[in-house]
């Protein structure tokens, strides 16, 4: 007999006794009835009991997402089998919820007794009823929207994180806010940032250990210093922070780990005027048995090392995974996957902690996929270095030593152009990596955007020359972009890993790059989105795709599955963006940010998407063509990371400038300088540019679009 023929009867069996109960409940005394399931009443008791003793118990059953990688050891892996690879087929949607959004959406649901909780964009956070897909409450943090330009990467959240009662959320512009979980009323807040003069933000979702809501940050491309912060989750006050690089060599160091950080920096580079970078802004993990907490760190501030740090070095703690005290904060180990970063290779991808069995013997692993390419499983017990292989095409390292430090290239830290692969989208990125126990395989999208590098030799901090990318709205890279158009082909595609033998085990191509993170459950699927607006189901032993759903809009975030009353549900957030959805997309739809909810039997109509507006190619916009030269550069250091390139790029969830209304290009002065849409969070350049600036940019926009039209 199959192993889920059973599941039918036992879903009919709990419906049965969940509605004798409700008879009994109905015949009762109304002195002795249970309040409503949405009542603030419940909602503050069931919320209250989540604490470490729930999140580990609820590890055996997945019945509740009560945190972000649904466990401590963040392996997204559901034991729940209602749905399974025999009847996924029949999954439907049971409703939609409107998050009212339109910038990018990459949160995972929390779920705790049916109770939904779900940041958009801009870190509004909303309360769902998972039972009839209704509003409870939302909470708008209230983001100045003119600080957009200071988030390199969209203005999202990666979601919350519920304990005792309160939904904790992180806010784009740096604070830490704790909400009453009932009633989405704020109980207190704290700003996360220690030096506002730096462009720091927060995007992550926190996490709870012991009793503590842990936060990072991020800014590495403006010029931060990375830092982890723990405040007490019943009052706010800060416990410990722990800095990932070390500050300024004149002053006292933190602790022993800043020191001995600093040996691998050279102060030729007063790395601490540009922070350094090293920013903590998305994975830690938790392992109770150790008492440790493990963090994944940031690129480099610069990412041009020769820049930050003349004579070389490692230039900890940069790209690392590092091991802490969660009591304490104290620095316990470290393992560095990509010394010396030259290439925004950051290591905060999603880490997960297993069991294998490597060469006989069980081991205590970090699994991680990181942005350099490479797969590593890393000894959780002392951080050292098990074994790493490249997931994708990889031209930086051949590979890694026995003592686990790559074998460069000599074209990868090239002073001239450089075709980087993986470039700084990474071969990896933030989307959510899963581990199947029972297949043995780890389970992520896997990427290339094309990217070229240059040193750029005129950098220094905060410089802002005409052509430094994006420099205009306060990047630091050290580095030119596309100066030379790069040879690699773009691609996106779902692989299953092995990380015991270190081979990809089967995979499933994309449309396009930048697509969502994954779920599997054992039910022997994974479940992924597309940036292509598709979401589907898998079988995770072999690939085979199961099931899909048109979504229309492309999707980044992960899928998250729990049970309700005895039914199981998988819920996704959809709302396309971040950094490469900023400029670039892969369907010719565009929605509202929604979260969609799907169940055995589901019958609701799937929302229909709108076309996406864009214009035909722009022209008539008069211009000098002596002004394209220095357009060129001031759109490289003011726009081009959020528009793309006009009449090449096709827009993302920001419009491309060459697929506009002429008028509005004719008129650009009108929106640069203090327009209309400095509200929905485009950068105000009064005093940054001059209306002869503009004109030059003008003729840019129309010169390009010009040069790619098709002739006749």
């Amino acid at each position: 007999m199959h192993p889920h023929a059973h599941a039918p009867r036992r879903r009919l069996e709990k419906r049965l006794a969940l509605a004798l109960l409700a008879t009994f409940s109905l015949s009762a005394s109304t002195s002795f009835a249970e309040p409503a399931r949405t009542s603030r009443e419940h909602i503050a008791a069931a919320t209250a009991r989540v604490d470490e003793k729930t999140v580990r118990a609820n590890t055996a059953t997945s019945r509740d997402w009560p945190t972000y990688g649904l466990d401590y050891a963040e392996t997204r892996h559901s034991k729940l089998t209602e749905i399974n690879a025999s009847n996924v087929k029949q999954l439907g949607l049971v409703w939609s919820y409107n998050l009212e959004s339109t910038r990018g959406v990459e949160a995972t649901p929390l779920v705790v007794d049916g109770i939904m909780y779900v940041s958009a964009s801009w870190s509004v956070v909303h309360a769902v009823d998972v039972r009839t897909g209704k509003k409870l409450w939302t909470y708008d943090p209230k983001v100045p929207r003119e600080m957009a330009f200071k988030g390199c990467c969209d203005v999202v959240n990666r979601g919350v994180a519920l304990y005792k009662g309160k939904v904790f959320v992180g806010t784009f512009d740096g604070r830490l806010v704790a909400l009453d979980a009932a009633t989405g009323k704020p109980v207190w807040e704290k700003d996360t940032i220690e030096d506002r003069s730096h462009s720091y933000t927060v995007t992550g979702a926190p996490r709870v250990i012991k009793g503590k809501v842990i936060i990072g940050n991020g800014g590495a491309e403006y010029g931060v210093r990375g830092y982890l912060t723990a405040y007490d989750a019943e009052t706010g006050e800060q416990k410990w922070r722990w800095y990932t690089v070390p500050g300024d060599p004149a002053k006292p160091f933190e602790n022993e780990a800043m020191a001995k950080a600093a040996k691998t920096w050279d102060p030729a580079g007063k790395w601490w005027l540009n922070g350094g970078g090293g920013t903590a802004w998305n994975s830690m993990t938790y392992d109770p048995e150790l008492n440790l907490m493990y963090v994944g760190t940031g690129n480099g501030s610069p990412w041009n090392h020769r820049k930050r740090s003349p004579g070389g070095g490692d230039n900890l703690y940069l790209a690392s995974i590092v091991a802490l005290d969660p009591d304490t904060g104290k620095y316990v180990w470290h393992y560095q996957e990509t010394p010396g970063d030259n290439w925004d290779y950051t290591s905060v991808q999603d880490m997960i902690l297993t069991d294998l069995v490597l060469d006989g013997k069980k081991r205590k692993v970090i699994l991680h996929a990181p942005k350099n390419g490479f797969f590593f499983v890393i000894d959780r017990t002392n951080g050292k270095f098990i074994s790493a292989k490249p997931f994708t095409e990889v031209n930086w390292a051949t590979g890694y030593d026995k003592n686990g430090r790559p074998i460069e290239t000599p074209e990868a830290r090239s002073r001239e152009a450089f075709d980087s692969v993986p470039g700084p989208f990474g071969g990896h990125n933030w989307h959510a990596m899963s581990f199947n126990p029972k297949t043995g395989l780890a389970y992520f999208p896997v990427q290339n955007v094309p990217i070229n590098l240059a040193e750029d030799n005129s950098w220094s901090h905060n410089n802002k020359q005409p052509g430094q990318p994006q420099a205009g709205t306060g990047w630091n890279t050290g580095m030119l972009i596309n100066t030379q158009p790069p040879k690699s082909k773009a691609f996106g595609r779902l692989i299953a890993w092995d990380p015991v033998k270190q081979k990809e085990v089967w995979r499933q191509e994309y449309a396009s790059p930048w697509n969502g993170g994954t779920l599997t459950t054992a039910g022997n699927l994974v479940f992924a989105g597309t940036a292509d607006g598709r979401f589907a189901a898998y079988s995770a032993d072999k690939g085979d795709k199961l099931w899909e759903a048109p979504i229309g809009t492309g999707i980044i975030a992960p899928p998250v599955t729990y049970e309700v009353d005895g039914r199981q549900y998988v819920s996704i957030a959809v709302g396309w963006g971040g950094v490469f959805g900023l400029m670039q997309r892969a369907t010719d739809k565009q929605d509202h940010g929604r979260v969609y909810t799907f169940a055995l039997g589901g019958s609701a109509p799937l929302p229909q998407p709108q076309p996406y507006a864009l214009g035909e190619l722009i022209s008539g916009v008069k211009y000098d063509p002596a002004h394209i030269p220095e357009g060129t550069k001031l759109y490289v250091s003011n726009c081009v990371f959020c528009h793309g390139v006009p009449g090449v790029d096709k827009g993302g969830n920001v419009p491309n400038l060459g697929y506009v209304p002429a008028k509005d290009i004719e008129n650009l002065s009108d929106f640069v300088f203090n327009g209309p849409f400095v509200k929905k969070g485009m950068p105000d350049f009064t005093g940054k540019l001059s209306p002869a600036d503009v004109e030059k940019i003008k003729a840019f926009i129309q010169g390009t679009a010009d040069a790619v039209r098709p002739k006749p």
